[in-house]
């Protein structure tokens, strides 16, 4: 399901989660995870690259566990979300014990959302566009120039 340890964060630890994974993808390159919307397209990009190059998904689970992290986090920081543990009814739907809350109340699954993408691939997986069609995100200035 999640990382190399198999140990998953719970909601309070997936901010500091989100980035140390960062961190650690982006020591010695120029990958542009900055939290912005549009760093959302290099996560799509950075998914279909794992498929790609022929990763299985447990061989990529631990990448595609902290991209989705990292794509929760967006949610947090861009759109006002934050983090929750689900329930249990909420964690056997959505397969993940940690998503983000909406300010209209709607739970999202980001961390599910990058592994769809990574097994179904598509534009229609895109990460980017899950932000920009998402529903219950509050509404900023920011979004426009993000």
């Amino acid at each position: 399901m999640g990382q190399s340890d198999k140990r998953i964060p719970s909601a309070k630890e997936m901010r500091r989660y989100a980035a140390a994974f960062v961190a650690r993808v982006t020591a010695g390159n120029r990958l542009p995870l900055d939290y912005s919307v549009a760093s959302l397209r290099v996560v799509d990009f950075m998914v279909d690259g794992l498929r790609k190059g022929g990763a299985d998904r447990e061989r990529a689970s631990g990448a595609l566990f902290g991209l989705g992290a990292y794509v929760g986090e967006v949610l947090v920081r861009r759109a006002g979300a934050v983090w929750v543990d689900f329930d249990a009814e909420q964690s056997a739907f959505f397969r993940q014990s940690v998503g983000v809350r909406m300010p209209d109340g709607r739970v999202w699954n980001p961390l599910g959302k990058v592994f769809n993408r990574f097994e179904l691939g598509g534009p229609e997986e895109s990460l980017q566009l899950f932000y920009l069609t998402l529903h219950g995100r509050a509404r900023r200035t920011a979004d426009a120039t993000c």
